[in-house]
């Protein structure tokens, strides 16, 4: 037969869409993750809302940045290996949150904490802990 495939016709248009639609999601992620840091790192909150921890992984955000408000230490949890749905909202992790060194201390979970900013990277000599509004040292 002489006819071509469906797929010969319209195939390539199709992946061309599908992959401007998956990088429009990257980008729209991104932009969601960096209005909550700045919300959170400039206003100190709402939390709410907030992006889910599918969306935060998508825009490369791997890591979030709690603070114990007990010893005023600054952590990173790493997103990928929290046990929990991709279609979490990442304010919804503030509660299952725990300080070890204060737990130890006490004998008991010790649950205190703020949730900082998403971060890319883990918290280093190099990348420090976040300031939460510009006067904070």
């Amino acid at each position: 037969m002489g006819t071509k495939s469906r797929d010969k016709i319209y195939g390539t248009s199709v992946r061309m869409a599908a992959h401007r639609a998956a990088a429009a999601r990257k980008e729209a992620d991104r932009l969601a993750c960096e209005a909550w840091n700045k919300r959170m790192l400039g206003l100190r909150g709402p939390a709410q809302p907030s992006p889910t921890i599918g969306d935060a992984l998508n825009a490369g955000y791997c890591y979030l940045e709690v603070r114990c408000l007990g010893c005023d230490t600054h952590q990173t949890v790493a997103l990928e290996i929290v046990r929990r749905p991709k279609t979490t909202p990442i304010h919804e992790l503030e509660r299952y949150m725990r300080c070890k060194d204060c737990s130890e201390l006490r004998g008991y979970p010790y649950k205190r904490s703020h949730l900082v900013a998403l971060r890319r990277t883990k918290i280093s000599a190099s990348d420090p802990a976040s300031t939460w509004w510009p006067g904070e040292r």
